[in-house]
């Protein structure tokens, strides 16, 4: 069913990311998948690049959320082979690497926020945390990780 509605959204899911460094993208223990942070690359290249509120307009942001929540199910997806077993979306973590005085990190967490909503509906309201930090692996201005329940 979501493998089915990403196509219909016009959404490839790409092989997950290659790790920057000695981590998987993601890891299962029992019915629980928890992704390694992922950043908002397409074929291999960031999306956009620098700090929102100066570089990173809050908008092209919001596209970088959306982007690394689509690679967490990328990454999940490598563990569990289909993601229709996922049952529930847990938690999302959005870091977003911001100006001095930018507070808008909630705003640009909705990008992945709501893509999962739309895509799983009631399974993909989650918890979430929307974090700004002074900087990202290659000057990424997001980076996104999730926990999700699946099936046995």
């Amino acid at each position: 069913m979501i493998e089915e509605k990403l196509k219909e959204l016009g959404i490839e899911i790409q092989e997950p990311p290659k790790p920057l460094a000695a981590y998987i993208p993601a890891k299962r223990i029992d019915n629980l998948v928890y992704t390694a942070g992922q950043l908002p690359l397409k074929n291999g290249k960031l999306l956009h690049t620098g700090k929102v509120g100066y570089e990173v307009t809050e908008e092209n942001a919001v596209e970088c959320a959306k982007l690394g929540a689509l690679n967490c199910l990328a990454a999940i997806k490598s563990v569990i082979g289909n993601l229709d077993k996922i049952e529930t979306i847990v938690k999302v973590t959005v870091f977003v690497s911001s100006t001095v005085g930018y507070t808008g990190q909630p705003k640009v967490a909705n990008g992945a926020s709501e893509f999962l909503g739309n895509l799983f509906g009631e399974n993909g309201k989650h918890a979430r945390s929307a974090v700004g930090v002074s900087e990202l692996p290659m000057n990424s201005p997001v980076e996104v990780e999730m926990i999700v329940k699946v099936a046995d």
